[in-house]
């Protein structure tokens, strides 16, 4: 089956702190977009936070149902439209994920800041994060994942940037990337 290319997929990828939500909803208005928010969708179709689903059915199960929410926002037929998708921090780094990324045709952008400022946004954001509590766990998981963030088609460093000049950036990639190759 033809993949409809008037449907659009921009997946946001990055440790915790990356500011992917933050920066995917400001993304999504100025292209126009719907945003969702990958740890969200998991939340709303199991009626609890993320929190309690590691909790009470561990990470395994929670990476499982992550995966089932990823493949359907990733359907054209259940989420319609264009779509800019904040992915939480592990979601890339499982390779059936990565596999759903590539055969929709989405594209993937690495959202980066150093780990100490990592590490500052996520205690300072309120929210509760399982796997940021520890902050020699913190250190491990960032080393562990840091090279398949490098898969991601494009990168935007985030440190020092207003939110709206992040989305800006992506903004740019995103427009360049569907205007028509011009045959001379």
């Amino acid at each position: 089956m033809a993949r409809d290319e008037s449907i659009r997929r921009v997946c946001l990828i990055g440790f915790m702190g990356a500011g992917k939500t933050t920066v995917g909803k400001v993304l999504a208005r100025r292209l126009g977009w719907l945003f969702q928010d990958l740890d969200e969708a998991v939340e709303r179709r199991q009626g609890k936070s993320v929190a309690e689903i590691f909790a009470e059915n561990g990470e395994a199960e929670f990476r499982r149902l992550e995966s089932v929410a990823l493949e359907g926002l990733l359907s054209g037929n259940a989420t319609p439209g264009s779509l800019v998708i904040a992915l939480g921090g592990g979601a890339f780094a499982h390779p059936d994920n990565r596999r759903a990324l590539e055969k929709a045709g989405a594209t993937t952008v690495l959202l980066e800041a150093p780990l100490p400022e990592l590490r500052r946004r996520c205690v300072g954001d309120g929210r509760t994060r399982p796997l940021a509590e520890d902050e020699k766990q913190f250190e491990q998981l960032f080393a562990a994942r840091h090279s398949v963030y490098e898969l991601a088609q494009a990168r935007v460093d985030t440190m020092n940037k207003a939110v709206e000049q992040v989305a800006a950036e992506i903004e740019q990639m995103v427009v360049a990337a569907t205007k028509p190759e011009v045959k001379q």
